[in-house]
């Protein structure tokens, strides 16, 4: 098989690996370019966009992943591309200005070592090579050795090793391949000191990726995990990917999960969003953020504005006195129209009118009922 038919199975197939699928803005979804290739418009872990050439190595792997089509013993097509292949077809793209990163996942080729060379080959060869400067995000694989951890992280932007659920015991409905805390507790540990402010690695970014649903987790799991992932570990960004139904064993409890409707699960990775949302950015404890009866986020109405009505207490909140973090509760208010009304009051005005942040919406219009302008 030719390298271009290797794209094909192999690009394709790393739509499994997406993080974010549920985006509903213009220039948040994939896209296949004309060769057959794809590519993925991206927010970048430091901020900013890009457009990413994302394709597997490799799709043969020896893992029982059960979420995964590509586990062993599944019925997949089998290929794998050679680091100087993927080189070659990602400096095409990129001197036509079709691409300006790199992502590189792979199956666990005969061992995770084994894997790795190959992901680490291809990124050695842009950058020693080719004289790539751009962004390269390579995944770790579960089980590899340090040797191969620090390898990746020498040429690498950005690094991601998938937690995938948020403790043992849903990790272990998911597969019997790999270790929870061998195989991906403590390499992430490892992980955070090489690149945190200090370390050998300092300024890679480091990421990670829950499956969500595949297991019988709950929102609040997953939503605990995420505030220890971003408390202890000081990782970038954690991702979420809706379980996609009827790529998996049969027998895995994603299969039977009680949100059978594909737009549900994509609701629930959208409510996670939102809930990692006021974690990074709003600074909301785990404990803070509102669930359900059984543990689960609501799919009727954002967690934010639920917090906010079962808070009453906190409200009205002067707009001409409240800091900014008081002010980025009220729903409707984002770090735009924060700013806007602390950048009037730096100038020593004052906000007393809602449409004084922006044009009149339904959005102003419901945060300034949580308003007081005195």
């Amino acid at each position: 098989m030719d390298t271009h038919g290797k794209l094909e199975i192999l690009a394709d197939a790393s739509r499994h690996d997406l993080a974010c699928a549920c985006g509903t803005k213009d220039g948040e979804h994939r896209v296949r370019a004309g060769e057959g290739r794809w590519l993925h418009p991206v927010s970048l872990p430091s901020g900013g966009q890009s457009v990413l050439l994302k394709t597997l190595v490799s799709s043969a792997c020896v893992n029982d992943c059960r979420y995964c089509p590509l586990r062993a013993g599944a019925a997949a097509a089998r290929c794998s591309l050679e680091p100087a292949e993927i080189a070659d077809v990602f400096m095409d793209y990129h001197r036509r200005q079709k691409a300006f990163g790199l992502f590189l996942s792979s199956g666990v080729v005969r061992d995770p070592d084994t894997a790795m060379s190959r992901l680490v080959g291809s990124a050695e060869i842009l950058r020693r090579r080719h004289r790539f400067r751009g962004y390269i995000h390579l995944k770790i694989i579960p089980g590899c050795s340090q040797a191969a951890m620090e390898e990746a992280l020498s040429l690498a932007s950005a690094v991601s090793l998938n937690v995938e659920a948020p403790h043992a015991s849903a990790f272990g409905k998911l597969g019997g391949s790999k270790n929870f805390e061998r195989d991906i507790v403590g390499p992430m540990r490892l992980i955070s000191k090489l690149t945190s402010p200090g370390g050998r690695y300092a300024g890679v970014k480091n990421t990670t990726q829950f499956i969500v649903g595949a297991a019988d987790e709950t929102d609040g799991d997953i939503i605990k995990a995420t505030f220890g992932l971003y408390r202890r570990l000081n990782l970038n960004r954690v991702y979420y990917s809706a379980y996609q139904r009827g790529l998996g064993d049969a027998g895995l409890p994603g299969e039977q999960r009680r949100l059978a409707d594909p737009d549900d699960m994509l609701t629930r990775e959208h409510r996670l969003y939102q809930a990692e949302w006021l974690i990074r950015k709003y600074r909301f404890t785990d404990d803070e953020i509102p669930l359900e009866a059984d543990g689960n986020l609501s799919l009727r109405v954002d967690p934010k504005t639920i917090w906010a009505d079962k808070n009453p207490q906190f409200f009205p909140l002067s707009v001409n006195r409240a800091d900014r973090w008081q002010l980025l509760r009220v729903p409707g208010l984002g770090p735009t129209s924060v700013g806007r009304i602390l950048d009037i009051r730096r100038d020593g005005g004052r906000v007393s009118r809602i449409d004084q942040l922006g044009r009149p919406s339904k959005r102003l219009a419901n945060a300034a009922t949580f308003l007081r302008f005195d």
